[in-house]
């Protein structure tokens, strides 16, 4: 079966390494496609979250793949988030086709897109990161129990839920710190005149024009991996926002297909303690 081509994919917290990464429909994905480039906007690598006693083989396959993209000549830009934080001293860092960075101004079509995580604007971030922590372990346990539960209501016929956007949309705060999200970096983007504003962080896939007194901006979220399943595209001049549905794919992932084995890769690149080694280093 051909891949699909398309110009530039924009994927944001994925968040490998803990139990809520649907670390196997995003290798479907990625199997799925032909990328010109690919930007991983933040939150790849749950750096915080991570543990040696967790790393499933799915998440490995998914670092293979975008090896193989590397290895192909495809231009990867891993934009660094605040769950991966710890890699933004080495910021700047260029291997081959991959570069690291913590934000990226790129043209497109004769348009300037300003690409960047997001987390600078989150004030809980700035001011009370162990409470961020906290709840992003929260958050994880969320995302467990949920899982438990949408198997239940799977197994009786019943729709699946989500336990996070219910309580997104429950809550005013919640709602509230969205859209400031949102306008502050769509804000930002008119006064440095930009076309375009991606982020990712706050998990919510999003693709609208903003306008203010001063000029208008398309803003772009890319969601995530963990409970969206989504990613930006943008292929002959026009953005879309992928949605990942398990019959819209033919199985694709074939070991076969990997760049390198287990022990290959191993050898390379010990990831389990080199990731925990960032975790317990201070930035």
């Amino acid at each position: 079966m051909p891949k699909r081509e398309v110009d530039l994919v924009v994927i944001s917290d994925i968040h490998l390494g803990t139990y809520g990464c649907h670390a196997k429909e995003l290798l479907s994905y990625l199997k799925s496609i032909k990328p010109k480039k690919i930007i991983l906007n933040g939150d790849i690598i749950d750096i915080w979250q991570f543990s040696k006693s967790y790393w499933p083989e799915s998440h490995m396959k998914v670092l293979r793949r975008l090896m193989k993209f590397v290895s192909e000549g495809v231009p990867v830009y891993y934009l660094t988030g605040n769950h991966d934080e710890m890699l933004r001293k080495f910021a700047d860092l260029k291997i081959g086709s991959f570069r690291l960075l913590n934000k990226l101004v790129l043209n497109l079509d004769g348009n300037k897109a300003w690409i960047f995580h997001g987390d600078v604007f989150d004030i809980t971030m700035q001011n009370s990161k162990w409470l961020a922590k906290l709840g992003a372990v929260g958050y994880d346990t969320l995302i467990l129990l949920n899982s438990f539960v949408n198997w239940c209501l799977t197994s009786i016929g019943k729709e699946k839920m989500s336990f996070s956007k219910r309580i997104k949309a429950s809550f005013k705060d919640a709602v509230k710190f969205i859209n400031d999200f949102e306008n502050t970096a769509s804000d930002l983007a008119i006064e440095k005149g930009y076309k375009y504003v991606v982020c990712g962080h706050i998990h919510q896939p999003e693709m609208r024009e903003i306008i203010s007194p001063k000029g208008k901006v398309l803003y772009l979220n890319s969601g995530d991996w963990v409970e969206s399943l989504t990613a930006l595209e943008y292929h002959d001049g026009q953005w879309s926002i992928y949605k990942y549905q398990t019959e819209s794919l033919v199985d694709m992932v074939a070991d076969t297909e990997d760049f390198l084995d287990n022990q290959d890769l191993e050898a390379m690149l010990d990831i389990k303690s080199l990731f925990t080694q960032f975790k317990g280093a201070k930035v």
